[in-house]
């Protein structure tokens, strides 16, 4: 295992950390009775697995489930200072909707203190100034702080970039997770800025989100060999030395492997994934035009500022990946989201565009012209029965 500097936590953190949105039974809470002996043993194996390949960052949340009881006995079996635990509470209207999240989970881990405090899910302002404003969850976890029962405190956000830069620029975190890779460079501002606060960054979901790469199409896995597209995307991530760890969501102890085989190229990441890049970039060029392939996100509006919410940033860039790389599978889970994942995925598809005044509304694109044509198109590829959030299933 490779190890990182968190940031200003100053924490040593695996380059991969276990992830625990996908072991657990189900994503409510559930009474130990209905969680199966298999599944609880397959959630032992795993965390043990991750342990044994010096993977001790074990990362979980009040809102998977019952992911945090059944890490609770199993996280037992361990010195305590041997881990590095992060769970994450959602942003509350209140700080006694917080603490009394927050206690559920302690209760859940057995701990009494938890190493990373994150909140869970920055996604709009409502939840930013919820966090940040007198008598707001900063200020509870400021409290958890000083009472010892939490070390260093983030968020998780899944929010358009100008709302991430207000989190990072508030200097009131020492972490961030969020979404950055090869089919998202959307955010990097947000990594820069982080880096140069010298915050922890945490990479959320590069195998699901970054492509569902643990399923690569054809052409997605023969314009990355000798690497696998999974591997291709953790290596690009770890190449920036701003990144410090890329979440592993493991459900079973081999979904390890294939990341810890990557780490064979890591003292040589730039000239592995050279190659690599440019058949990737050369082949999207090839298919969308190279100006396209540069400029498509150019002056396109958040979805907030969109009639009828419609998340025109997000549809361009599923179909652009989509349609040059084959990625047409991952396309459709995260298109069919929109309009069904709350802030968590937010705005509309392509169904609720207004078209009267879509030429108003993308006006600043370069491609201003060719955007209404491409929506079509977009819609016509990826549209699929309407998805559910994991935690909604």
């Amino acid at each position: 295992m490779r190890y990182r500097r968190f940031g200003r936590t100053n924490l040593q953190l695996p380059v991969f950390s276990c992830g625990g949105m996908r072991y657990q039974h189900k994503w409510q809470d559930v009474p130990w009775s209905e969680v199966p002996h298999e599944g609880q043993a397959n959630l032992e194996a795993t965390i043990h697995r991750a342990v044994s390949l010096g993977i001790h960052h074990i990362e979980t949340a009040r809102g998977y489930g019952s992911s945090e009881m059944q890490l609770g006995p199993v996280l037992a079996q361990f010195q305590r200072e041997k881990l590095i635990v992060q769970t994450k509470v959602a942003p509350f209207a209140t700080q006694k909707e917080f603490f009394d999240t927050f206690n559920r989970s302690m209760d859940y881990l057995k701990l009494d203190h938890v190493d990373l405090l994150s909140l869970h899910g920055i996604n709009n302002r409502q939840l930013l100034d919820w966090s940040l404003r007198k008598g707001g969850c900063v200020d509870a976890m400021r409290q958890l702080q000083r009472e010892g029962r939490v070390r260093h405190v983030g968020f998780s956000t899944h929010a358009t970039t100008d709302i991430i830069l207000d989190a990072v620029r508030s200097d009131e975190f020492d972490y961030v997770n969020l979404h950055w890779y090869f089919v998202n460079d959307l955010n990097w501002a947000a990594v820069e800025e982080a880096s140069k606060r010298d915050m922890g960054v945490f990479i959320i979901s590069p195998n699901d989100k970054g492509g569902k790469l643990y399923a690569p199409p054809p052409k997605m896995v023969e314009l990355c060999a000798p690497l696998t597209p999974m591997q291709f995307n953790g290596l690009y991530c770890l190449a920036r030395p701003q990144v410090h760890t890329l979440s592993c969501g493991a459900a079973r102890p081999s979904d390890f492997d294939e990341h810890i085989a990557a780490l064979e190229f890591y003292d040589k990441i730039p000239e592995t994934i050279a190659a690599i890049e440019k058949r990737l970039r050369a082949e999207m060029e090839r298919v969308l035009g190279a100006d396209w392939c540069a400029r498509w996100h150019e002056g396109l509006p958040h979805y907030v500022e969109v009639p009828g919410e419609v998340n025109i940033n997000e549809i361009l860039r599923l179909w652009t990946y989509a349609k040059s790389l084959d990625l047409v599978d991952w396309g459709k889970m995260r298109y069919n989201l929109l309009g069904q994942a709350d802030h968590w995925f937010p705005g509309e598809h392509v169904a609720k565009v207004d078209w009267k005044k879509l030429p108003q509304t993308v006006a600043k694109s370069p491609f201003a012209a060719r955007v209404p044509d491409i929506l079509r198109e977009a819609h016509e590829l990826m549209l699929d029965a309407p998805k559910q959030r994991l935690s909604q299933s």
